[in-house]
């Protein structure tokens, strides 16, 4: 037991964090939309049809939306795009690593495995991103819709939301935070350290090594 936490301790903390973070949003949104709804005269919602609701489900895969849109991005432009001095790039002087390829003869016996194997990170992320984008269109719509009833406004179909700027201001404020978040670790990481992790170069190496 004590082997397999020390193995898999930075998912397990990462989870429970995750966790964490999942119940304080229920709670404090679920009060939040409460007070809202009492100030409209309308019922309290419980907490499991606050969890089915608009409000919660659109604000939960936006969130999600933005961070597999982020995680895709970074790992396909890094496949592509050099930072020199970042421990975030690879070396544009030297960008080729080994055992990046299958030999020739798994390539020619399996080409289709072996091109979907050699992306399949970028492709799982790109395709969890459009599932999130979906689930928070949807979502998205259904808080709109909740909230038109509440004031007496006119209910939207699937389709025509996809055009309305709500649904696109609420996805442009995530996606602007998380590609500004990625271009402050490609960058800080070229002056600073921070001791042991693989997202930072060794504590003494030069600002113009580039790569971890």
């Amino acid at each position: 037991m004590k082997t397999f936490f020390k193995d898999n301790g930075l998912t397990i903390v990462l989870v429970t964090m995750f966790l964490f973070s999942v119940l304080g949003m229920i709670w404090s949104g679920q009060a939040a939309h409460n007070k809202e709804l009492a100030e409209h005269g309308s019922p309290a919602l419980r907490l499991l049809a606050y969890m089915a609701s608009g409000n919660f489900l659109s604000g939960l895969f936006e969130n999600w939306e933005s961070e597999f849109l982020q995680m895709t991005a970074y790992v396909m432009l890094t496949a592509m795009l050099f930072q020199r001095g970042s421990a975030e790039s690879r070396d544009p002087d030297n960008p080729d690593r080994p055992n990046d390829e299958f030999p020739a003869t798994t390539r020619r016996r399996n080409p289709v495995f072996s091109w979907l194997y050699s992306y399949s990170l970028g492709i799982a992320l790109a395709l969890l991103f459009i599932a999130s984008f979906v689930l928070h269109w949807w979502a998205s719509l259904m808080a709109a819709n909740e909230e038109a009833l509440l004031h007496g406004g006119e209910v939207q179909t699937l389709s025509g939301y996809l055009l309305d700027a709500q649904l696109w201001f609420e996805s442009f404020q995530n996606w602007q935070s998380e590609f500004m978040s990625t271009a402050v670790l490609v960058v800080l990481s070229i002056f600073l350290r921070h001791k042991g992790s693989p997202e930072s170069k060794p504590a003494d190496a030069a600002n113009s090594e580039t790569g971890a």
